[in-house]
């Protein structure tokens, strides 16, 4: 006879609800927010210059970011919607 080693479980499992905020992509962490939001959290994802494809502009220096740069997104933990992203140059963002 084969051999099966399969767990058999009960019932099978539905999938778990993520939330909308971004905050459960892998890579992404939680810091202090910029000086004119002083003592909220953000949270922090980096983009890597493939998957930039649009023209930002950084709020840290009003610079634009042209696609294909490496850069950082930034959302408050209150995040409302896609709105709230920010997208900074990674030096901007850790001289905040």
């Amino acid at each position: 006879m084969p051999r099966h080693n399969r767990r058999l479980s009960p019932q099978p499992r539905g999938r778990a609800e993520l939330p909308r905020d971004g905050a459960t992509y892998w890579g992404t962490r939680r810091e202090p927010g910029p000086s004119w939001a002083p003592g909220e959290i953000w949270f922090v994802r980096h983009m890597g210059a493939a998957s930039a494809v649009k023209f930002y502009v950084c709020p840290g220096c009003n610079q634009n970011i042209p696609p294909g740069t490496a850069h950082v997104v930034a959302w408050p933990d209150t995040h409302r919607g896609p709105g709230d992203r920010r997208h900074w140059h990674t030096g901007c963002w850790s001289r905040r």
